[in-house]
């Protein structure tokens, strides 16, 4: 079994920063892709950052140049700094990660963070 974590969601007024993390743990044999996800109420839940196991990273238009995803392989976890954050940031942000495991031989399953509550508002 393997379980994300995420921390760092909370209150910020707008043009502030926020840092979330998400560590993954359990029975991995590695992690490929890794990523950012949110869902504002209302709204379908959208792909904020992804960053690959070389590094490789891609966001969403509404993110760029203030938002900064990142990773540290050794500890299976994700970061995502967010800068000058605006009220349409509002939203519930979950980790994903795609992880390697071994059940006789090796399968690729898609794990999911429990979410944690960025609200950004005056």
């Amino acid at each position: 079994q393997v379980q994300l974590v995420e921390s760092g969601g909370g209150l910020v007024q707008p043009g502030g920063s926020l840092a979330l993390s998400c560590a993954a743990s359990g029975s991995i044999f590695s992690i490929n892709t890794m990523a950012w996800y949110r869902q504002a109420p209302g709204k379908e839940r959208e792909l904020v950052a992804r960053v690959t196991s070389g590094g490789s990273t891609n966001y969403a238009d509404s993110v760029k140049g203030r938002f900064t995803i990142s990773r540290d392989n050794a500890k299976n976890t994700v970061y995502l700094q967010m800068n000058n954050l605006k009220p349409e940031d509002t939203a519930v942000y979950y980790c994903n990660a795609r992880v390697m495991v071994v059940r006789g031989r090796l399968h690729e399953y898609d794990y999911w963070g429990q979410g944690t509550q960025v609200t950004v508002s005056s």
